[in-house]
């Protein structure tokens, strides 16, 4: 995979956003992302809260409507990666805002590079909640707001089924989740970023564009500059339609682990093979995933399959059952399945 393009900032141009002459002596219309925030919170939510602040529109326009909200309750953080060239210069304007606005800014040095082999978009997201996740402890907050918006959740969808992904990838990003005992929220998922650079439009606030977001290397981005303005003519309200879609694979997913606990506790853990032989392959299947789940083990689905051949056809006392899954293996002891972590030997 080749490097993260660089990039420089430049004054008022394709990265540096500044709103156009009289902008801010029009009367400013009500501020999308508040309407996000007040769905995803009916009431208000353990204060403080923190934004995740990378400087582009759509987490600038989720910080000051929680700053708006929630007044003196609200803190930014905002990781720098250094993996590009204009990382500095992206501080420096998160620092130029949160000054206008009178918000606290915590700068986070976090070093993103991926292992061989590694996906650096993978590799930069997870160091990104981990270290959003300590920072934000450190500092008192209760939980942390992100500015993925209904374009990113599309985008979301899209990828999960190019990979042939089961529920859970359909159900695409949840609103809320946690990482590292922090509470994450996501309250722009509903809303199309079109309508958040719009309202910024009117704002006197700057905000920057990243330069990798173009690069049509990467699979994400090709789906934002070829797929959605597609989408936009053939299924005007797609952004709507697929959010829904992705709700509803959420719910079927819930169901299943409810389903699935159920059968763990009948069936026990590690699961007796001959209660798992009683079920229909449907159940077996849906039991042995969340059993591997909690195993931290995520079989694919070739692996999956393999493992209900060969439950299926243990009916003699002496069938070994004997498959690698993840980092480990699952066998058979006794009547029971069994899953261990293999660990390799380091010696010369």
């Amino acid at each position: 995979m080749a490097a993260l393009p660089t990039s420089k900032l430049t004054s008022a141009n394709s990265l540096l956003h500044s709103p156009p002459p009289g902008a801010a002596r029009l009367e400013k219309p009500i501020n999308p992302a508040l309407a996000g925030l007040a769905t995803l919170f009916p009431a208000d939510p353990p204060l403080p809260l923190g934004v995740a602040y990378s400087g582009g529109a759509d987490s600038t326009a989720l910080l000051l409507a929680a700053a708006e909200r929630w007044p003196g309750q609200v803190e930014a953080f905002h990781v720098h990666h250094g993996l590009q060239a204009a990382a500095d210069d992206f501080v420096q304007i998160c620092e130029s805002v949160c000054r206008q606005i009178g918000l606290p800014l915590h700068v986070i040095l976090a070093d993103a590079r991926h292992a061989p082999g590694e996906s650096p978009e993978d590799a930069a997201r997870r160091t990104r909640y981990a270290a959003l996740a300590a920072s934000a402890a450190a500092h008192g907050m209760h939980g942390l707001l992100l500015g993925q918006h209904a374009d990113d959740q599309v985008e979301t969808l899209l990828l999960a089924l190019s990979r042939g992904a089961g529920l859970p990838g359909l159900s695409a990003m949840p609103a809320r989740f946690e990482r590292g005992g922090m509470a994450f929220y996501r309250p722009l998922l509903q809303i199309p970023c079109a309508v958040l650079r719009e309202w910024l439009a009117h704002q006197a606030i700057e905000f920057v564009d990243d330069p990798t977001n173009t690069d049509e290397r990467y699979t994400r981005n090709r789906i934002r500059a070829r797929l959605l303005p597609a989408l936009a003519q053939a299924f005007p309200q797609f952004r709507t339609t697929f959010a829904r879609s992705a709700r509803h694979a959420a719910q079927a997913q819930a169901v299943l682990v409810e389903v699935a606990v159920q059968d763990l506790a009948a069936a026990g853990n590690p699961p007796a093979i001959k209660v798992l032989q009683a079920l229909s392959t449907a159940r077996q299947a849906n039991l042995l995933r969340h059993w591997l789940l909690l195993q931290q083990a995520t079989p694919s689905t070739a692996q999956l399959d393999q493992l209900l051949h060969q439950v299926a056809a243990c009916t003699t006392r002496g069938h070994r059952i004997h498959l690698k899954v993840a980092t480990g293996h699952v066998t058979r002891q006794g009547g029971s399945l069994h899953y261990a972590v293999t660990f390799t030997s380091t010696k010369g």
